[in-house]
């Protein structure tokens, strides 16, 4: 295996070590249904017209990565980071990805703008829509105007492109990601993804549209992903951090984008798409993968139990192989103790994949989810209202019966 050094330490990049360290994988879970599903995947994709939202990040560019060898006749990407869009492009173009006969643009939009609304009518019609944009961190919740810049991103900017698409009479095929956090939600995030699945399952007859969504797991080592962080951490000789008595399910960046796609192209209508993924042999205590992380990269981590001894080791970080590494108490705003992928209401059914189960979504009464929407959109345009975020919490609970929110009084930008 190829290793790097910098800055003091040995850094592996070998996406497949990476996928190991948090999942006991090598390889992806879905490689099967892949090479299953190959000629039928040619044949939905191959000379299709694909507009990909929020394709930027993580795990939209896993996506593209995992579509491009079926040779869409175009591939535009909508991004609002400008450098995560060139990144992308040289990194398609530099390991030989695109096809010939694919067009690939790269638009650094707002998709909830205008402009995006003069693409849609510019462009010929798109055969496929996926929609990755989304603020997903737990952390977002810390204060009203990040709430109300989370719920403008994942659920009005959503309804505003589902009505511009529905103007020009629409008939494709839409994605929109959700997250496990979705099922039984105990914070805002997780509740306003769950409103998404609302939201666009939901117009499905209004627009004749085929509407698919996927709910997985922590994608380890994605873009300002707690593991992602070890990176950062350890670059810069800093202690790294892990919750204790935490367990989490992982899928490797390449493993979200096989998730996305095979749901995108293949799933059933009106279905999301989740991993079979066992609790008892797939669920991972996040502080065995920061050991694990440390002892792959050469270190023998060193257990603080306060962020100041933590933060002084790490200063003092020498030749001996040690290296700090905070357990932290799970006592943060919205950190779920066991995490699921439905919930009680919801009855996971084959659908086809042998390592994907689906979740039918029946049409619910859209009526509070709007009143919601539109309140939304009343509160962004009038800055002087008065608001509280236990005021959205009580709106939102007004949605979603199964909202039990958790407030703890602390958020994950008060920890290391």
């Amino acid at each position: 295996m190829e290793k790097t050094r910098g800055k003091g330490m040995e850094r592996y990049e070998d996406p497949a070590d990476l996928a190991e360290i948090a999942t006991g994988r090598r390889g992806s879970l879905f490689e099967s249904d892949l090479g299953r599903f190959r000629n039928e995947l040619g044949e939905r994709v191959g000379g299709r017209r694909i507009l990909v939202i929020g394709g930027a990040g993580s795990i939209g560019s896993a996506t593209i990565k995992a579509v491009l060898p079926y040779t869409p006749a175009a591939l535009h990407i909508v991004d609002q980071s400008e450098n995560n869009l060139a990144e992308l492009v040289r990194d398609i173009r530099g390991s030989n990805l695109l096809r010939e006969g694919c067009e690939m643009r790269a638009l650094p939009l707002d998709y909830g703008a205008g402009v995006t609304r003069r693409l849609l009518h510019d462009e010929e019609p798109y055969n496929l829509i996926w929609n990755f944009a989304a603020i997903k961190h737990v952390r977002s919740e810390k204060d009203v105007c990040s709430v109300l810049q989370m719920f403008d991103t994942n659920l009005v900017k959503q309804r505003r492109l589902i009505r511009w698409l529905g103007e020009l009479g629409w008939r494709g095929r839409y994605f929109g990601v959700s997250t496990d956090k979705a099922a039984n939600p105990i914070n805002l995030m997780g509740a306003s993804k769950r409103m998404m699945e609302l939201l666009i399952f939901g117009v499905n007859e209004s627009w004749n549209a085929g509407v698919t969504s996927a709910r997985f797991a922590n994608v380890a080592f994605s873009d300002g992903s707690l593991l992602h962080g070890f990176f950062q951490r350890v670059r810069k000789k800093q202690a790294i951090a892990a919750p204790k008595d935490v367990r989490r399910y992982f899928v490797s960046l390449e493993e979200s984008g096989h998730i996305c796609l095979l749901a995108a192209v293949l799933a059933p209508d009106g279905c999301i798409a989740i991993p079979k993924l066992d609790p008892q042999l797939d669920a991972v205590e996040v502080v065995k993968v920061a050991k694990r992380f440390l002892e792959r990269n050469g270190f023998r981590p060193e257990i603080h139990g306060e962020e100041s001894a933590a933060v002084e080791a790490a200063l003092e970080v020498s030749e001996t192989g040690s290296y700090p590494l905070l357990v932290t108490n799970a006592d943060t705003t919205g950190e779920k103790e066991v995490e699921e992928f439905y919930s009680q209401s919801e009855h996971p059914a084959d659908c086809g994949f042998e390592n994907l189960l689906g979740i039918v979504q029946e049409r619910g009464e859209e009526a509070k989810l709007n009143q919601f929407l539109d309140w939304l959109e009343t509160v962004l345009d009038a800055p002087a209202m008065a608001l509280s975020k236990d005021d959205i919490v009580s709106r939102v609970g007004e949605v979603l019966e199964e909202f039990k929110h958790q407030e703890f009084g602390a958020n994950l930008d008060g920890r290391m």
